[in-house]
């Protein structure tokens, strides 16, 4: 009779893969939301750049594991989106503020 149990090896395995795909997934999750949330925010505020920042960096440390890839790319393209729309809207808005500038002058 050997020593190794493969049952409980197998068990075993399957409940670290369980574990960590919940792990990822929250973080995932997160992500998107962070992203949505950023998103919303960016024409708004500049704290949108900073929220999608955030979800970019939470899809970057999510998307290493396989099990919740997808998610950790969909929390990583809408951190980017964020970032890029906030930089649009400050830039128009900067634009606006030094163009109404002179005229309030005269």
């Amino acid at each position: 009779m050997s020593t190794e149990n493969t049952v409980a090896n197998r068990l075993l395995e399957d409940a670290r893969r369980r574990t960590a795909r919940n792990e990822i997934s929250k973080l995932a999750k997160a992500g998107v939301i962070v992203g949505v949330i950023a998103l919303i925010v960016c024409p708004f505020s500049i704290l949108g750049s900073l929220g999608g920042a955030t979800a970019l960096g939470l899809g970057g440390a999510a998307v290493r594991r396989p099990a919740s890839a997808k998610q950790a790319k969909i929390a990583m393209y809408l951190g980017a989106a964020a970032i890029l729309v906030g930089i649009f809207f400050f830039s128009l808005a900067s634009a606006g503020l030094f163009y109404t500038l002179p005229s309030a002058t005269r």
